[in-house]
């Protein structure tokens, strides 16, 4: 299942895209959807399966305008 990263800046999600790719997750800049209620317009789209790579980068670098995942319909908050 597809994941969306959905961020408040546009810098931080192409940060965010740029580590993700170089830990290996095949990652794409898309849209934000309005289901999400928040953005700046681009999210982060990866697979699922790579939850675990995207957490670690969070954590490694707490960027200040991340606002939680978008999965299906369903949105996690922080």
């Amino acid at each position: 299942m597809t994941v969306l990263a959905v961020f408040r800046s546009r810098s931080q999600t192409l940060d965010f895209l740029s580590r993700l790719r170089n830990a290996g997750v095949p990652s794409q800049a898309v849209n934000t959807p309005r289901e999400a209620g928040v953005g700046c317009g681009i999210s982060a789209k990866f697979d699922d399966s790579f939850m675990n790579r995207a957490r670690a980068i969070l954590d490694q670098y707490p960027y200040s305008s991340f606002s939680g995942f978008l999965s299906g319909t369903q949105y996690y908050g922080k």
